[in-house]
């Protein structure tokens, strides 16, 4: 199925308003569950983002579901990678074939540690850290291996970087935003926020960097699931009122549609 490859990048650099949305890889080797979610919103998003074994938990590749959604249902596709499960040789030869896989929008994630996950006495390699991922992203962009050796054919990726804008430290979150579009980052995608005003702060914060951002948002679908997010998943903070806005919503099905409110 015929895709446009650069349809995002050609959006963003034209400042218009995209949406994606992020496709969890299944948990064994058949990705149709995931493609039938998936084909749900190929008319509504300009891209799915594919997580890279979230959480420290084993999942399929990212970078054969993208090609995969990107080749059987024509949408465009975001992979994550981190520097995590693969050291500086194997992280370039990912991309390589990503890029031959026609899969070049990139996120570039430092990952969870595996301690966390279903595979707790894993290795973690951080070879590099996300901004060292997007300086190799960038030079193999260049045309060069991070030795400097000659390429055959560079890949082209658009290579985005994550930030927090609930960070507790801002400062040091932009900090850290400057370091990763020096070294290459060409757009950003955040953590789910909860309140417009983290969102403004942050933009105010941001607007010397000349890059499209992308704010997360996710539902909320119960009580239990905000507090969980709150308090288990790095990056993601939710205000108390916002919490007391979701609980007030109780249980039996409203709970949910407090937390649609919100």
């Amino acid at each position: 199925m015929a895709y446009h490859v650069h349809r995002l990048r050609e959006k963003l650099r034209l400042g218009k308003f995209v949406i994606t949305a992020e496709v969890e890889p299944p948990k064994g080797a058949d990705p149709t569950p995931t493609l039938e979610k998936a084909s749900l919103l190929r008319h509504v998003v300009d891209a799915l983002n594919v997580a890279d074994c979230p959480m420290a938990n084993l999942r399929m590749s990212p970078i054969a579901l993208a090609h995969i959604l990107q080749d059987d249902l024509g949408i465009e596709a975001i992979f994550h990678l981190t520097c995590r499960d693969r050291n500086v040789l194997g992280l370039q030869a990912e991309l390589l074939g990503a890029a031959a896989l026609g899969v070049r929008n990139i996120l570039t994630l430092t990952g969870d540690a595996p301690e966390r996950g279903d595979h707790p006495t894993a290795t973690g390699v951080f070879d590099v850290d996300a901004v060292g991922l997007i300086r190799l992203a960038a030079t193999l962009n260049a045309g060069r291996d991070v030795n400097g050796n000659r390429l055959e054919a560079p890949p082209e990726f658009f290579i985005g970087a994550a930030a927090n804008p609930g960070a507790e430290d801002l400062a040091r979150e932009v900090r850290r935003l400057e370091e990763k579009v020096a070294a290459g980052a060409a757009f950003i995608q955040t953590q789910p926020i909860y309140d417009v005003e983290t969102a403004e702060r942050f933009l105010e914060a941001t607007q010397h960097l000349d890059v499209p951002i992308l704010f997360g948002l996710m539902p909320l679908k119960s009580y239990k699931m905000a507090c969980y997010l709150n308090e288990k998943v790095p990056g993601i903070t939710i205000r108390a009122d916002v919490l007391r806005r979701v609980e007030r919503g109780g249980a039996g099905g409203r709970g949910g549609r407090g937390a649609r409110a919100v």
